[in-house]
């Protein structure tokens, strides 16, 4: 990070999408179109389906009534069975060949089943036999009626295949189709110029001056990077990073690659440029774990559809921010928990938010917290969100101190006051221009009015 002047901050809304992404808003706005009923002027698709599910509808309605005939058939043949059999009987008894106890006993038998066999030939022909297709039919529009509606709000008819090759191949062109650095940056909104006292403008004249006659001192290059990024000139900003690196050259940390690629992205206006990537990717080389590179690499991800890597990259991010010793004040806490819900959708994973973790407690509060109830450790909280609150408003703070407050306030549900507490921010912070954008971008990221 820049000494003097930290960049760490979210430069990405809520699945917000730079302008080369295009072609991937469309996409998904097609398929967002299909499924709320656009799909509905595909009147092909829908008449075939239509044509379908009738002729599906008229067989089973046959079927069950087929049913019914066979059943009223099978019991007209046992009927006439069991009457030839009581003949028999009779025949028998007659001719002396079946004593008459015997007689009594078959005949018994022979009629209980005889009756049954009648109930069952009545029952086809009854009034509930009779009422039973109509209710079938009944209940077969019903299914039929609900399954439409249901695929015309969940379904995309006319929608195109989409396989794994595809989805990639599409990933790999808005990869390809990403403005570089110089373009970027001159179609990005310029950002609106801030007063500036002249005794300081004067100091960062000289500063420049003596960067220009000492373009490889690595402490000059450091002030100068930093408080451009301060007064908002982002450009210079990223130059004076970029001769940074250059000076240190191989000695260049992973910070010092990830704060390259930060002030690149925030000079892109939130463009993961094919530079920012590359300077991403030495970060990495040099830490894996790097926070701030992770971040900003899941954001390039997302930027290009994949969300399975963004999740990735995010996740472990928050897994080890909720372990005891973790990054738990880092700046893309926050805009990582406000998306990663959305993230894990996209890329299929089933995801449930750690618990937030609030920064701030020493050694002594974890084990005063060990012992207190529930209610008493979130008292204790609050307590320490209500303290930090009264010190910003009577003494003022920095950025990050500022966003520490704001994000506290979101984990603790209390929106109005979060928004209170970002609109008191903008006033304390009011011409520093750095931490003004850091804060801008986690009240948008945490569902807050800028």
């Amino acid at each position: 990070m820049l000494q003097g002047a930290p960049l760490r901050r979210p430069v990405r809304s809520r699945l917000r999408f730079p302008p080369f992404a295009a072609a991937a808003l469309a996409l998904h706005e097609t398929q967002d179109c299909v499924r709320i009923g656009g799909g509905m002027d595909n009147w092909q698709f829908w008449l075939i389906a239509g044509a379908v599910t009738l002729a599906v509808a008229a067989v089973l309605l046959r079927a069950m009534a087929r049913a019914g005939d066979d059943l009223r058939a099978a019991a007209e043949f046992d009927i006439k069975v069991y009457k030839d059999q009581l003949t028999e009987i009779e025949r028998d008894l007659t001719r002396g060949t079946l004593p008459p106890e015997e007689a009594d006993r078959q005949r018994a038998e022979v009629s209980r089943r005889l009756l049954e066999a009648d109930r069952a030939a009545q029952a086809g022909n009854g009034p509930v036999r009779r009422g039973g297709i109509p209710v079938a039919a009944a209940v077969v529009a019903v299914i039929l009626a609900g399954a439409f509606l249901a695929y015309d709000r969940l379904g995309a008819p006319g929608y195109p295949d989409l396989p794994l090759s595809l989805r990639l191949q599409m990933s790999e062109d808005l990869r390809a189709a990403r403005p570089d650095q110089a373009t970027a940056e001159a179609i990005a909104p310029k950002a609106e110029a801030q007063p500036v006292d002249p005794a300081f403008a004067d100091l960062i004249g000289k500063l420049r001056a003596a960067v220009a006659e000492r373009p490889t001192d690595v402490k000059g290059l450091e002030l100068l990077a930093s408080n451009e990024a301060r007064l908002g000139n982002l450009p210079a900003a990223r130059k004076a990073m970029e001769q940074l690196v250059a000076a240190k050259g191989d000695g260049a940390t992973a910070e010092d690659h990830a704060a390259l690629a930060e002030v690149m992205i925030m000079a892109a206006a939130g463009v993961v440029t094919p530079e920012a990537e590359q300077a991403l990717t030495r970060a990495l080389a040099l830490d894996p774990d790097n926070g701030t590179a992770r971040f900003y690499s899941g954001v390039l991800m997302a930027q290009v559809g994949r969300y399975d890597v963004t999740f990735r990259l995010w996740a472990p991010l928050l897994d080890t921010a909720a372990q005891d010793g973790g990054p738990q004040d880092a700046p893309w806490i926050a805009p990582i928990r406000a998306q990663i819900e959305d993230i894990a959708f996209r890329a299929g994973e089933k995801y449930t938010l750690p618990e937030a973790v609030m920064p701030g407690p020493d050694a002594g509060d974890v084990a005063a917290a060990a012992e207190m109830s529930a209610e008493d450790r979130q008292a204790m909280i609050e307590g320490m969100v209500a303290q930090l609150d009264t010190r910003l408003q009577s003494e003022g703070g920095s950025p990050e101190e500022w966003a520490r407050l704001v994000n506290a306030l979101v984990q603790l549900d209390r929106l109005p006051e979060a928004q209170a507490a970002y609109d008191r921010s903008k006033v304390a912070l009011k011409g520093d221009t750095v931490g003004t954008s850091a804060l801008k971008e986690l009240a948008v990221t945490s569902g807050l009015t800028p």
